[in-house]
């Protein structure tokens, strides 16, 4: 697992109150896929493969939130992803014991969205028509 140097950094000026938690967050995260990536984007921890997937929201708070950009678009069943906007979906945690017991489901979650992404990224580019 890949730890960039921008988010340690990251962690040690912004001191969250839910740190332990969202350091675990952050790992089932970059251990899902080796292709998972994390760096710093408007002043929060930003995961990415092949595109944004998923942050940290509402960091400041004594719980975890984690909002998943494209979540509505990402295909399978996460029973713990919320929200109705066409495109974002989130996934809170009160705390490291509930992180821990839906570490699984965080897994898939990341693999369905690097699989996805990957087939979008192979579908070859529609030819131009002529009129």
């Amino acid at each position: 697992m890949k730890k960039n140097p921008e988010v340690e950094q990251w962690f040690k000026e912004v001191k969250p109150p839910a740190e332990k938690a969202l350091r675990r967050v952050r790992e089932i995260i970059l251990r899902a896929d080796r292709r998972m990536t994390e760096y710093v984007k408007y002043r929060t921890v930003q995961f990415a493969y092949e595109g944004d997937f998923a942050n940290f929201v509402q960091y400041n708070k004594p719980d975890v939130n984690v909002m998943f950009n494209r979540g509505a678009r990402i295909p399978g069943k996460f029973p713990h992803l919320e929200g109705t906007h066409p495109s974002a979906r989130f996934m809170r945690f009160k705390d490291e014991k509930e992180v821990e017991s839906r570490a699984a489901e965080l897994t898939r979650l990341t693999q369905a969205w690097c699989a996805m992404m990957t087939a979008a990224a192979s579908k070859p580019a529609k030819p131009l028509r002529r009129t």
